[in-house]
């Protein structure tokens, strides 16, 4: 293995122990989740190639794993893993949680190449060139997998509350979400159905932050569902993957942008990995936000 892929195979299996201090049977041989299977393809917008020809962009989402509730279904929320991850993972975790009312959808990203990794491929929600506030979005593969999420949720029943929540480039695909769900549509201009009730990120950050002001400004009905909208944003001041500066500065944007209902927490000790302290936080902040009740 070259330096460079042994850089990416650590960075990979770093994401993919991100919930070993909380769990530390993630790898079980027998996983609580129902297997979904390979479900949907979509082909994004054309994008350049070589000899002045396009290409159309292919997303093959892989794998999606069900969490069923436990008690009464009130609310159904699509958590999405981190990059080089999978969504067997979070479904293990997830399904110990003491939240007997929701259903959890756990799916696993495509298969792609990664700018970052000099086109290394791994499972990712969208291109990443690089962990800076300069680096330019994936406007196609963030609009395929918000995509994707909404319709994981499609036919979830009208009495259903509905989320997304994340961690690391989860987290910054549902941050994205959110953003589509205040505006009414994805970057592509096509419609954003999904009436979410509740967000969450841990240790990820906000994809196109810098254009966010202004896609909402003079937007009446885009402020009223972004004031609306609860989100929860988690972060270690250890995370040396994902820089703390990213989660607070992403909680900063979308509070002073109009999304009035925004709690920020962080951990001091916390690298790019969840704790026991953090997820009960979670438990908590849906508990309140959603009004499930009892089992």
């Amino acid at each position: 293995m070259t330096g460079g892929n042994c850089a990416v195979a650590i960075f990979i299996e770093r994401e993919r122990e991100r919930a070993a201090p909380f769990s530390p049977g993630i790898n079980s041989e027998f996983p609580p989740a129902s297997f979904i299977g390979r479900s949907m393809s979509f082909t994004g917008p054309s994008v350049a190639a070589s000899a002045g020809r396009t290409a159309r962009r292919a997303f093959d989402f892989g794998r999606t794993y069900v969490v069923r509730p436990k008690g009464k279904h009130q609310a159904t929320i699509v958590w999405l893993h981190g990059l080089g991850d999978n969504g067997n993972s979070w479904s293990t975790l997830l399904e110990t949680l003491p939240l007997p009312n929701i259903k959890w959808i756990c799916p696993t990203a495509p298969q792609q190449p990664i700018t970052l990794f000099g086109g290394f491929p791994s499972t990712a929600w969208f291109d990443v060139s690089d962990l800076s506030e300069n680096s330019s979005d994936d406007l196609d593969g963030l609009d395929a997998s918000a995509t994707y999420v909404a319709s994981l949720l499609a036919n979830e029943p009208s009495d259903i509350k509905l989320g997304i929540g994340g961690f690391s480039m989860g987290a910054a695909t549902s941050l994205y979400s959110a953003t589509c769900y205040a505006l009414g549509k994805y970057e592509n201009g096509n419609q954003f159905s999904p009436n979410l009730s509740a967000v969450v990120g841990l240790s990820g950050w906000l994809p196109c932050a810098k254009s966010l002001s202004n896609k909402l400004e003079g937007k009446d009905e885009a402020a009223g569902r972004a004031a609306s909208l609860p989100i929860l944003l988690c972060h270690g001041k250890g995370d040396d993957v994902v820089a703390y500066k990213f989660g607070e500065k992403s909680a900063e944007k979308l509070s002073s942008t109009g999304f009035r209902d925004t709690t920020f927490k962080s951990y001091p000790a916390l690298g790019h990995y969840t704790i026991p302290e953090e997820m009960d936080e979670v438990c908590a902040w849906l508990n309140a936000k959603l009004g499930l009740q009892g089992m």
